[in-house]
């Protein structure tokens, strides 16, 4: 079986796009973190991934992990084993953290890792999103970011202010340090677009996240 670790976020989406024509996705596997700084999970609205997994048509498996730094990796092998997984799609791009992680665990089960974002330019990705996706940002958390992004759309105008910031802070551009994280309403494969409908942003520090209340979904 083909699977996909699954977030909310802009990459894990991108992955499942790129391999579709080849040999689409079978099962997302979304693990649910306790940790809001997990090395490997998205933590914002991980809940509405439910939603997005609807909205692709494939099913969507959930698991709790504590998010501890490798006990969180046995986790995701335990699901791997449960699902008789095969191929298992990713959407690293530049952490070798996760990357690394994902592939011993693979080879222990015999898994062919697939991750065909890896080492994407920046730009490319970016400019992807903006013209055929509908992703905003839901947590910022670098020097640069401030209130304006959160609940923001990635689109040029936002890509020409992540290319100011790059400049001056040396930011990774998809988020990969993480500086942001992101949710997708719409993609191509989407038959669904997610309408957020009840939102509130909150701020600690550093740390500012769009959080989603209430969402509905309509068909395209």
């Amino acid at each position: 079986m083909r699977a996909a670790l699954f977030s909310d976020g802009k990459d894990s989406t991108l992955a499942i796009h790129k391999v579709h024509a080849e040999n689409p996705v079978e099962l997302l596997i979304t693990m649910v973190s306790d940790n809001d700084f997990s090395y490997m999970f998205h933590k914002p609205n991980i809940d509405y991934s439910k939603m997005q997994a609807d909205a692709l048509g494939i099913r969507q498996v959930i698991y709790k992990t504590k998010g501890e730094k490798e006990k969180e990796l046995k986790d995701i092998e335990d699901s791997l084993v449960e699902n008789r997984v095969t191929e298992l799609v990713t959407g690293a791009v530049a952490s070798t953290y996760q990357k690394e992680r994902i592939e011993k665990i693979c080879e222990r089960l015999s898994i062919k890792p697939i991750s065909p974002i890896w080492h994407i330019d920046p730009i490319v990705e970016l400019s992807e999103l903006a013209k055929d996706y509908e992703v905003i940002v839901t947590q910022v958390a670098a020097e640069g970011f401030d209130r304006s992004f959160l609940g923001a759309r990635i689109d040029n105008t936002m890509i020409e202010k992540l290319k100011k910031i790059n400049e001056k802070y040396r930011i990774n551009m998809l988020f990969e340090g993480g500086e942001a994280e992101s949710f997708v309403l719409d993609a191509p494969l989407f038959k669904k677009r997610i309408i957020v409908t009840k939102s509130h942003v909150t701020w600690s520090g550093s740390v500012g996240r769009f959080i989603i209340d209430e969402a509905d979904s309509e068909w395209k």
